[in-house]
């Protein structure tokens, strides 16, 4: 039996009751993280850096039984594309208990609060308060923040 809680997985947030994000977690946080109930996994950070990632961490969560989403987001250029290919992810997922990480919780907050915002018209304030939780967006994720939603408001 693992020692491992989805609590000690890195930058752990409870986002909602069906919703967690973190930073990467480990194989065997990978299994606290099945033993906890989750259905899904959410993975937004790169596959290729070994200090923040997993050799094989599609087969891992499949292994437990598990669905695996990649969607590999350079946190130096987040797209509008990894944006929507999240949103689909999400709309796929509702009423599932979903799991989203990254390195760090990082590109998975801004994504989060973009999410309630603009898919479940959050306020603002109220959908980001996650985000500051974990960091202060740099520019590059500021300006990306600010013209999704932007480009919201003008459609």
């Amino acid at each position: 039996m693992s020692s491992s809680s989805v609590h000690d997985v890195y930058n752990f947030r409870q986002a909602a009751p069906d919703l967690a994000t973190s930073g990467q977690p480990t194989e065997e946080q990978l299994g606290a993280i099945a033993a906890a109930g989750y259905n899904v996994v959410v993975n937004l950070a790169l596959h290729n850096d070994p200090r923040y990632s997993l050799r094989d961490e599609a087969a891992s969560v499949r292994a437990l039984g598990l669905d695996y989403v990649h969607i590999p987001v350079q946190f130096g250029a987040p797209t509008e594309g990894d944006l929507l290919a999240f949103f689909d992810a999400m709309d796929r997922n509702t009423g599932r208990r979903v799991w989203i990480h990254c390195a760090a919780n990082m590109r998975v907050t801004a994504f989060v609060g973009l999410y309630r915002v603009l898919r479940l018209r959050w306020a603002e304030d109220d959908a980001f308060s996650l985000m500051h939780t974990v960091w202060k967006p740099d520019q590059v994720w500021s300006a990306f923040i600010t013209s999704q939603l932007d480009k919201a408001n003008d459609s």
